[in-house]
């Protein structure tokens, strides 16, 4: 943990932008460089820039796993849940019994992020197959967590594919929002932890909106000789 939100005097943001941020969280990831049994997977959008870095760093294998969240009937940008590959799907019940959402509009909600998720694959992926995960050690990168959700799906995704260890490494986290993660995942690096957090953006310089075609860019120039699924 670099600081907590008590340090209210300072005044310089923890990270410039997302690629000073995977450089720097890939030094918390050292003992992982040049591993053969390692690879690095991040959450589009944002996520995978963050995780080019770490992979370009560490000099691990690169892929990308999507994860669609699933906004509230009422507000879009309040994530309720998360889906992702394998059927895979993760409802924040607080959320849900707050706003009072019904079950059908979960599933309403889910089916259209479902084909979402599919339109992303194809998009990002082409012809190329997902990188093998079985037995492996699965490196998971984001920008940053917020509910939680999106990392939540994507952890469960990975288990799905029998990856032998999971590792959540985020530059900033909630100081007291991933209990959950730290129960799902074998292991969980952050740089930042705030105790008073609003949104991920807030703990960058820069953090514009990346494109769907900057993603492809990245898988493009790191696709490489790693076994892929069958």
């Amino acid at each position: 943990m670099l600081f907590r939100e008590e340090d209210e005097d300072l005044e310089v943001v923890p990270f410039t932008d997302r690629e000073e941020a995977g450089r720097i969280l890939a030094g918390k990831l050292s003992a992982y460089t040049n591993r053969s049994d390692v690879i690095v997977l991040g959450l589009p959008r944002g996520g995978a820039l963050v995780a080019s870095a770490v992979a370009g760093a560490l000099h691990l294998p690169l892929d990308v796993l999507v994860v669609c969240k699933l906004g509230s009937p009422w507000s879009s940008e309040l994530a309720m849940g998360a889906v992702a590959a394998g059927n895979v799907q993760v409802v924040d019940l607080s959320i849900v019994n707050a706003m009072c959402v019904s079950e059908e509009d979960i599933q309403e909600v889910a089916a259209a992020a479902r084909q979402e998720l599919e339109t992303r694959e194809k998009l990002y992926r082409g012809d190329r197959l997902p990188l093998e995960l079985e037995g492996k050690t699965v490196i998971l990168v984001d920008d940053g967590i917020a509910t939680g959700c999106s990392i939540l799906a994507a952890i469960a995704a990975v288990r799905r594919k029998s990856a032998a260890r999971v590792v959540v490494a985020v530059p900033v986290a909630p100081g007291s929002g991933c209990s959950a993660i730290r129960m799902e995942a074998d292991e969980v690096i952050s740089m930042v932890e705030p105790e008073m957090f609003l949104a991920v953006s807030q703990w960058y310089e820069d953090f514009p909106q990346i494109s769907d075609e900057a993603v492809c860019h990245l898988l493009e120039a790191s696709a490489g000789s790693a076994p892929r699924a069958a």
